[in-house]
């Protein structure tokens, strides 16, 4: 079963942004659910996701999924050309999570 910390808990001030991630992006998000494993649960939340409603995601858990996801697009070996579908899907996604990020966290 995967660590989850039970004690820690989003504050007052803490904004949630709720996103809806399907098809291929979601597909491609959770082939990389193992590189979330320190993320305090996001990679069983990413793993379990249907995408049939938004996801609620928090400041911390979208800046491992842009990390996450802009390692993935730079890896050459997992996408040898930036033509694929699959890469265009996970860099649309990575596109969608940095202006979710700026609009909900930039003030």
């Amino acid at each position: 079963m995967p660590y989850t910390n039970k004690n820690m808990k989003p504050g007052t001030r803490d904004v949630k942004v709720h996103i809806l991630i399907t098809g291929v992006e979601l597909a491609e998000l959770q082939r990389r659910s193992w590189q979330m494993v320190e993320a305090f649960g996001l990679d069983s939340r990413i793993e379990e996701y249907k995408g049939t409603r938004p996801i609620g995601l928090y400041q911390w858990d979208m800046d491992c999924l842009i990390d996450v996801i802009s390692m993935a697009l730079d890896d050459k070996d997992e996408y040898p050309s930036q033509e694929s579908p699959r890469w265009a899907s996970l860099k649309n996604l990575y596109t969608k999570l940095k202006n979710e990020y700026q609009r909900a966290y930039s003030k």
